[in-house]
């Protein structure tokens, strides 16, 4: 019988609250605006999981260049297995929230991610966006 991991969720920085989602992860290099750092419990910034400058900057949020983000943001996230391999060691013990500040979350770099973690620990799941669990 497979072990079931735990689980990787998506939660919007603006909804995360101070309910219980499990290891908190602000995925996003940007703090998100109009949240106060007291008011967004943290576990880790992972400034390093997020796209790069260049590449948030190109992105910009426009979703005809959704297909090209993905394919350069998972390129980026194959070249940080430091990175993804420390969350990954979290993820395989208890629950972990991916926090992230941006509105269409269809579009988001935090799906991108969930995704690539997912495929990482050999999940087949699409995301689902929790407003704090």
């Amino acid at each position: 019988m497979a072990r079931r991991l735990p689980r990787i969720s998506l939660v919007r920085a603006y909804e995360a609250g101070r309910q219980d989602c499990g290891y908190r992860v602000l995925v996003d290099r940007l703090w998100p605006r109009g949240v106060k750092k007291e008011d967004l419990p943290l576990d880790e910034w992972a400034k390093d999981l997020a796209p790069s400058p260049g590449l948030r900057r190109w992105f910009g949020h426009r979703p005809e260049r959704w297909d090209e983000f993905r394919q350069r943001y998972t390129e980026e996230l194959r070249s940080r297995p430091e990175a993804i391999g420390r969350l990954l060691k979290v993820a395989a013990r208890r629950r972990v929230a991916l926090l992230f500040g941006a509105r269409d979350v269809e579009h988001s770099h935090a799906v991108v991610l969930w995704e690539f973690l997912q495929s990482e620990r050999s999940g087949s799941a699409r995301p689902t966006v929790s407003e704090a669990g």
